[in-house]
């Protein structure tokens, strides 16, 4: 491991930029924006029929939120439809 030579400053590198990624909604809304995260929480809910989405998240001392993922990745829990549980 390098040591840091004496009186060299702290440099902090950037990480890449991120390109823009559609995102979309639950109610098939959909944003382009630059990032680099797997999902983004909507915490707006300017539209009318947030209220009653069912996508909506309500969490415990948090605002409701709906989650938006990048277009055509799977939901989450995809890989659970095909699960053949024992009876």
């Amino acid at each position: 491991m390098n040591k840091p030579r004496k009186g060299a400053a702290n440099v902090r590198v950037a990480p890449p930029a991120a390109g823009p990624v559609t995102f979309r909604a639950g109610c098939a809304r959909e944003w382009s924006i630059p990032s680099q995260e797997p999902d983004l929480a909507y915490t707006e809910q300017a539209f009318p029929e947030c209220p009653t989405c069912l996508h909506r998240v309500e969490p415990e001392g948090g605002p409701p939120f709906c989650t938006l993922r990048p277009v055509g990745t799977a939901h989450p829990f995809a890989a659970l439809a095909g699960l053949d549980l024992p009876e």
